[in-house]
């Protein structure tokens, strides 16, 4: 699956189903000290018993041909709602994750038929809170994590109909 930009021009991002022999890169990555801060630590084993749960879905973020990330989702049982856990990408900076997340709400919508996509970022997280604001994304809760703010955002997805309306 792959994302457009505004003129039409493939933004070169995939994203594919993950595979079981990526998840100690996933962890590498969730270690880079620019991500690190931002996500709760997992270990290989913790991602290996993730990735074996039914709705639990894991993601591989191809930007250019190459492995730059990755996405954890979760299916709700409301059957109409994903929770966004996580994404991690390699190359910060670049429009790598903008990218990657509107390729991953084309994918919930189209192939896992979704139709609310939910977060949670910490308060702290300015550059993820910036993105997902631009990205149409609504702040609708906040609770306290360890003692840190954090905050829940939702976005409700376009149906194909609608979007042609």
């Amino acid at each position: 699956m792959s994302a457009s930009n505004a003129t039409g021009r493939r933004s070169q991002i995939e994203l594919q189903v993950a595979l079981p022999e990526q998840l100690a890169l996933f962890c590498e990555l969730e270690r880079d000290p620019d991500t690190a801060p931002y996500v709760l630590p997992t270990t290989l084993e913790q991602h290996r018993r993730a990735f074996a749960r039914e709705e639990i879905i894991y993601l591989s973020i191809y930007d250019r041909g190459e492995l730059g990330g990755f996405f954890i989702l979760a299916l709700d049982s409301d059957e109409r709602s994903v929770e966004f856990r996580r994404i991690v990408v390699a190359d910060k900076g670049r429009g790598t994750g903008r990218r990657a997340i509107n390729t991953m709400e084309t994918y919930c919508r189209d192939r896992l038929q979704r139709s609310r996509i939910w977060l949670d970022v910490f308060d702290f997280n300015e550059r993820g809170r910036q993105v997902y604001s631009r990205l149409g994304y609504q702040l609708f809760d906040q609770r306290t994590y360890q003692g840190k703010q954090l905050l829940y955002y939702q976005k409700e997805l376009e149906t194909r109909s609608s979007a042609r309306a």
